[in-house]
């Protein structure tokens, strides 16, 4: 369980990242048309998981932005952006702002990436949703950066997970 807070005030969460070097645990997320992405699906590609609670929030909103521009310059780099919305919301959030380089992916139909990943948030406001965060993966599925953003409300280090890739 790691602690975290959310404007100041305490939260947990399920556990704790992937350690750095490890493989990746698979998963299966659910894409805005409705249908399965296991991360195994993937294999091949550098990937960064920007996990936050929502895009209906403005740092959630804002983090995607980001990952949209400068993922648009690497190559076979792939940005999921990974919240509990339901894919309708994603969609129409991705449609609306003109992202192209970015894949949203819901958690709400499979409740287990929030705990292998350490992400869900088991109390507060944001209970059940997922706590700020980005994993590094490379091509094979290995583990090369991680951050769980400590307050919630703040934007994640763009520079470091680039500079991992």
């Amino acid at each position: 369980m790691a602690k975290i807070t959310l404007k100041g005030n305490p939260v947990n969460t399920s556990g704790n990242l992937p350690e750095k070097g490890t493989i990746a645990p698979d998963f299966i997320l659910v894409k805005s048309d409705m249908g399965n992405l296991k991360l195994s699906e993937l294999k091949g590609k550098k990937l960064i998981l920007s996990i936050s609670p929502s895009l209906d929030t403005s740092v959630c909103a804002t983090s995607v932005r980001k990952f949209n521009m400068v993922a648009a310059g690497k190559e076979n780099v792939m940005v999921l952006a990974i919240t509990k919305d339901l894919p309708f919301a994603s969609g129409r959030f991705c449609t609306t702002e003109g992202i192209t380089n970015v894949v949203a992916l819901s958690g709400f139909r499979n409740k287990d990436f929030g705990k292998f990943y350490g992400v869900e948030i088991v109390d507060g406001l944001f209970e059940g949703l997922y706590a700020r965060s980005i994993i590094v993966i490379d091509e094979k599925g290995k583990v090369l950066y991680t951050q769980l953003v400590p307050e919630i409300a703040t934007e994640p280090d763009y520079d470091a997970a680039l500079a991992a890739l």
